[in-house]
């Protein structure tokens, strides 16, 4: 090799050198975006090698380039347009602008205390909640809840509650930090005619990797509106009967709001 090859080839490597160094010293997506990226591009990756066609190589090659986002934890559009979801915290605008909205209530013949003093206890949600795995009381307003994620993985968040009103309110937000930013609110009304009382949940998130993130939640079966009211129906069908709940085997109407 001439000493001119040998230059060429050095200054090639010092070009390559900084924009790998960059990748690796400026990953810039969350951990539960890289999940998701991950998810999603291997979902895609198999759609599209199972076609055996050019639209469907096509669909594995974004499928690629998901995995490739996911596993470097770096996203080059990201870096250019000066977005980092690894160290941003969401802001109130990011729930209008990205987030989810969802509200669902329904009517329990249990007394406002009873129930408000069961949800107060957020150790208890995991009993009916599917999604979540665990969640752990710190003190009066501190908690760390463990959520599942879709291929096996779990996400994380500190949340801390905002509004406690006696029997009648909880509201919470997740800490900066949070694999998912949420916030939400529950609300215990009684019923006309002393027929129980209305349990009001609303909610609100910013789904992991925006709409790729709400994408892949449809295609693992998890639509928000629905998951929410699941949980409400179980929580009655506990609250009233005492039975840890279940929708195995069981048809919808029987716990009907």
């Amino acid at each position: 090799m001439t000493q001119l090859d040998t230059g060429t080839t050095q200054n090639r490597l010092n070009l390559q050198q900084p924009e790998q160094q960059q990748q690796k010293e400026s990953k810039n997506l969350s951990e539960t975006e890289r999940i998701v990226s991950l998810a999603g591009g291997s979902l895609l990756a198999l759609v599209g090698l199972s076609r055996r066609s050019i639209p469907g190589l096509a669909i594995a090659a974004v499928g690629g380039a998901l995995i490739q986002r996911g596993a470097s934890g770096y996203c080059a559009l990201y870096h250019k347009l000066g977005i980092d979801t690894k160290h941003t915290r969401a802001e109130p605008q990011d729930y209008f602008e990205r987030g989810i909205h969802v509200e669902a209530a329904y009517t329990i013949n249990k007394l406002p205390w009873e129930l408000y003093d069961f949800w107060r206890n957020f150790e208890n949600l995991p009993k009916f909640m599917e999604h979540l795995e665990s969640v752990t009381v710190k003190d009066q307003t501190h908690s760390h809840w463990i959520a599942k994620a879709p291929a096996g993985r779990t996400v994380e968040w500190d949340a801390e509650i905002i509004n406690d009103e006696p029997n009648a309110l909880i509201s919470w937000k997740s800490l900066p930090g949070a694999d998912v930013d949420n916030a939400g609110s529950i609300r215990f009304v009684p019923a006309a005619q002393d027929r129980g009382t209305e349990v009001r949940v609303v909610l609100d998130y910013i789904p992991p990797a925006g709409q790729l993130g709400r994408f892949v939640a449809k295609l693992f079966g998890e639509e928000p509106q629905q998951q929410i009211e699941e949980d409400l129906r179980r929580f009655k069908r506990l609250m009233e009967t005492g039975e840890i709940p279940t929708t195995e085997g069981q048809p919808r109407g029987r716990c009907s709001g």
